[in-house]
């Protein structure tokens, strides 16, 4: 059997791995096209705090790094809270005590998961299409999983009232977590409030609510419900620094939650989890400074998110956005004509021709539930943006004249779309 493969990795074809050469343009990974939300000068080369001879406010302690790192992290996690301290859901303030802080979100959802079930017995609960991070954890821990379907008739919506059922039903006793992601991936749309709220009152479910919002910083402002952990007991809010903040190669999410749940995670972790070049370019991140370049990337991307919005149904063979527009991605048909339904030998072929041919890398969806031809397209800097819609044009009007596929259907067909699905997204 094929081992699931893990993680955001470029896999084109025969697994040929895409990489940030200069030439190709990566929007499939959901990373931050603008780069890293730091005050960088130059080409961002640092060396113990000095840059070209020039002091600067970055500081990176690298002659410390025969210490071991603050196992703690309590000013990470005071500058997290004070992040999310909007009181826009609760008068209430987080603290440190409510928070957990890993190697990203992914070291979140196993945590929790063997935090709270016993595997071969307990499930956790998910709602497909989402990310696929869930779906690997249970496997690596031996965990079934319930699902609930996002409702694809009405713009993949969280369909509560099932969800309630199935925890009010016999299943629910075993079911121990309720992963839902908020802004979805891949359909970029942000979770109603109320349909969370919904949840979380349950009055005979005594687990665990978790919310991803790995993309809410794309979202409208104070769309977070990072803080209202502190009215819910059985809340945990997962954050990440890898989008919006542009810090994806320094691995560092957190969970905000009850002080007992967050005291239980903390307790699970490898002691040294976090370490000191990670701890220190976050705490640099969380500076007003570097918050203002976050925030001014964060407009960029916003901009073309809304160029693509308007471009992209303009190229013929391109059809309906689907999902929302709350997130760095969108989800959009690709048609087997111009006007026509959504086909994915079609998108299959546009997906594998623009990264083998052009070196514009997307991600194919298509065998998802509800996703029928669609790519996810991470949104790029506003070149990357000019190229790839020139690219997506050129190719479908390749893909077009030839007939379609790269390959011939069938069982050949099927396997090529079942490894372009094989990547956690």
């Amino acid at each position: 059997m094929r081992p699931t493969i893990i993680g955001e990795p470029r896999l084109i074809g025969h697994y040929s791995d895409y990489k940030d050469d200069g030439t190709n343009i990566l929007l499939d990974a959901n990373e931050n096209a603008y780069g890293p939300g730091l005050a960088l000068e130059g080409h961002g080369k640092l060396v113990n705090g000095t840059s070209n001879g020039n002091t600067r406010e970055l500081e990176v302690d690298l002659l410390g790094l025969n210490r071991y790192p603050d196992p703690h992290q309590h000013e990470l996690k005071q500058l997290l809270c004070n992040l999310r301290n909007t009181h826009t859901h609760t008068s209430r303030n987080l603290s440190p005590e409510n928070l957990f802080v890993g190697v990203g979100s992914d070291e979140a959802i196993d945590c929790l998961l063997r935090a709270f079930c016993r595997p071969g017995h307990d499930k956790i609960l998910t709602c497909p299409p989402t990310y696929g991070m869930y779906a690997v954890s249970a496997q690596v821990n031996d965990i079934d999983i319930i699902k609930v379907p996002l409702n694809t008739k009405d713009n993949f919506s969280l369909q509560p009232d099932i969800i309630n059922e199935k925890l009010s039903s016999a299943d629910g006793e075993t079911i121990k977590l309720v992963y839902v992601c908020s802004p979805g991936n891949p359909t970029a749309n942000l979770v109603r409030k109320s349909d969370v709220q919904q949840i979380l009152e349950n009055p005979s479910w005594n687990g665990v609510v978790v919310l991803d919002e790995a993309y809410i910083d794309f979202a409208p402002e104070d769309s977070s419900l990072a803080e209202w952990v502190a009215e819910w007991p059985n809340l945990v809010v997962m954050q990440t620094l890898s989008k919006a903040f542009g810090l994806a190669g320094i691995r560092l999410g957190a969970a905000f939650t009850s002080p007992e749940i967050a005291r239980l995670l903390n307790n699970l972790k490898a002691p040294y989890n976090i370490s000191n070049p990670t701890s220190q370019l976050a705490i640099a991140a969380l500076q007003e400074r570097n918050l203002a370049v976050m925030r001014d990337n964060r407009a960029k991307i916003l901009t073309q998110r809304q160029r693509l919005l308007k471009e992209m149904p303009k190229v013929p063979g391109v059809g309906r956005f689907l999902g929302g527009a709350d997130s760095n991605f969108l989800l959009v048909e690709i048609l087997d004509r111009p006007r026509g339904k959504p086909s994915n030998e079609i998108a299959l072929a546009v997906y594998e021709r623009l990264a083998e041919k052009r070196g514009v890398v997307v991600r194919f969806r298509g065998k998802e539930l509800g996703c029928l031809g669609c790519l996810r397209v991470t949104v790029g800097t506003e070149d990357e943006v000019s190229r790839f819609l020139e690219e997506l044009k050129s190719v479908l009007d390749e893909v077009y004249q030839s007939g379609g596929s790269n390959a011939g259907g069938g069982e050949k067909e099927e396997q090529r779309e079942m490894d372009a699905s094989g990547v956690v997204a």
